[in-house]
């Protein structure tokens, strides 16, 4: 035995209807995050889009490299780049783990410092 259940007819009003808020709203959250993305450059204090787009890639890289390794929690480390230079900020178990931290930062590509504000947990 089948079941089939009507499903009511979408009418052009209806559809009209729809896309009349979605497309305004659509245009709005488009535009905040055009206004949301370059205002964080600005105010982080970056003279451009690209260097904002270069330290977001070694803040991802960073963090990539800490998950990759055995002996860094990367969910216990914060990583801030601002015009290449990396902050590292959180908590690790020992030295060695910090200071893996603190190297495998200076390893990524376009790193220009680091700061190492790690603390280590007893």
């Amino acid at each position: 035995m089948t079941h089939t259940q009507s499903i009511p007819p979408v009418t052009a009003s209806g559809a009209a209807n729809r896309w009349a808020v979605r497309g305004p709203l659509c245009a709005v959250v488009a535009a905040g995050m055009v206004l949301l993305a370059s205002g964080c450059a600005v105010q982080r204090g970056q003279e451009t889009m690209g260097a904002y787009i270069d330290d977001t890639g070694i803040t991802t890289s960073v963090k990539s490299r800490f998950f990759d390794n055995r002996f860094v929690d990367g969910t216990a480390i914060s990583v801030e780049t601002l015009n290449g230079t990396v902050m590292l900020s959180g908590f690790a178990k020992s030295a060695t783990e910090r200071s893996t931290a603190e190297r495998l930062a200076r390893e990524v590509k376009g790193v220009k410092a680091v700061k190492n504000e790690i603390s280590v947990r007893p």
